[in-house]
């Protein structure tokens, strides 16, 4: 696993790029701009490496991580 998705104490809500990351790693073929925020929120959670208090999530947050996400996904589509 990339040493930058390993902390002490695993990813946080503050670690947009990470997140994204580990979600493109865990669904490479899902269109990030098609997933609801209660199911990106779950998955998010459901990361092994995910360490943070899932009700310190914000809308603001999973918006970030969403686009970081995309990014990843139209970058491996060209």
């Amino acid at each position: 696993m990339p040493f930058a998705l390993t902390t002490m104490a695993g990813l946080t809500w503050d670690h947009t790029e990470n997140i994204a990351l580990a979600l493109y790693e865990a669904h490479p073929d899902v269109d990030p701009l098609k997933v609801r925020f209660a199911d990106l929120h779950q998955w998010i959670t459901e990361l092994d490496d995910f360490g943070d208090d899932p009700k310190k999530s914000s809308e603001g947050k999973l918006e970030a991580i969403q686009m970081a996400w995309y990014e990843e996904w139209k970058d491996a589509q060209e």
